[in-house]
């Protein structure tokens, strides 16, 4: 599987995501501390040189843990996170979206990873807000985080056709984080505009949210005969699907698992053939682009 670019950084198309490393509902800490280190080290080890995280995750529960198992990081490492929201001491996500929180958060980010400088921070857009002058407000503080260099490239996730163009007319997007899979097509129009103008397109959930979707994906049956014809399982066919939507598109797929790692890894060298992307068009309802 090829490259693709967040800001300045080139990043193998399959990294990881570090939500699943914190507690049930990415709330406190893991129940196995040192198979948390492990998965990230040996995702590493195993050539993923883009992290996705937030210190929302757990809260900091995530960055805590990638900084204790990879600090030093690699040259090469690329960390990627997002601000917008914040955990309540029950364990709910809420917006948290004011100018002065969007900073504090970046800086919140830095200081719990230990470094001066990150690849790319999301702006996560919360409650279904429309393109408005709050969101475009929201768009230039994190342009000012990018010119005071505390990130390297200015990222959206959970975005609309119409945010996107916005926060076009006031900066620079270096990458985009929407869910995406086969059985999430609302952000084909966002893939598309990613697409035309060469931003990196991270599909968050590629196997469905809640369980019950990734459950009726694994087990579809054209999904199942596709595994069976190419002798991969079918989380990486769903997988392998999401990557080939596009050359731009960046796989984060997370886990706690080992096991899990090393099959998600291997999607780096699977693509699926021609005939088993229309198969799995025709039985998911997707139109030709």
């Amino acid at each position: 599987m090829e490259t693709f670019t967040i800001a300045r950084h080139v990043v193998d198309r399959v990294g990881f995501g570090a939500m699943q490393l914190a507690g049930p509902g990415v709330f406190g800490p893991p129940a196995d501390r040192d198979i948390a280190l492990e998965v990230l080290r040996r995702a590493v080890e195993g050539g993923v040189n883009h992290i996705d995280t937030a210190d929302y995750y757990g809260p900091r529960v995530v960055n805590e843990l990638i900084r204790d198992a990879l600090y030093p990081y690699p040259e090469d490492l690329v960390l990627v996170s997002k601000v917008g929201a914040r955990r309540t001491p029950s364990g709910g996500v809420v917006a948290w979206d004011d100018p002065r929180a969007l900073r504090q958060g970046i800086e919140d980010n830095l200081t719990v990873l230990g470094v001066d400088r990150l690849a790319a921070v999301n702006l996560r857009v919360m409650g279904g807000r429309g393109a408005d002058a709050r969101f475009a407000d929201q768009v230039e503080v994190m342009a000012q985080a990018r010119d005071d260099g505390l990130i390297d490239g200015v990222g959206l996730s959970n975005v609309s056709p119409e945010q996107l163009l916005l926060a076009l007319t006031i900066t620079e997007v270096v990458c985009v984080q929407n869910s995406f899979g086969l059985l999430e097509r609302g952000s084909d129009a966002v893939l598309r505009l990613c697409a035309d103008r060469g931003i990196a397109f991270v599909p968050f959930t590629p196997l469905g949210f809640p369980a019950s979707q990734r459950q009726s994906i694994v087990a579809h049956p054209d999904v199942r005969d596709v595994s069976r014809l190419l002798g991969i399982s079918p989380v990486q066919v769903a997988l392998a699907w999401v990557a080939g939507a596009a050359p731009n598109v960046l796989l984060i797929p997370g886990t706690s698992s080992l096991g899990h790692l090393a099959e998600n890894l291997a999607v780096r060298d699977i693509t699926l053939d021609d005939a088993s992307v229309e198969r799995l068009n025709r039985a998911f309802g997707v139109s030709p682009s």
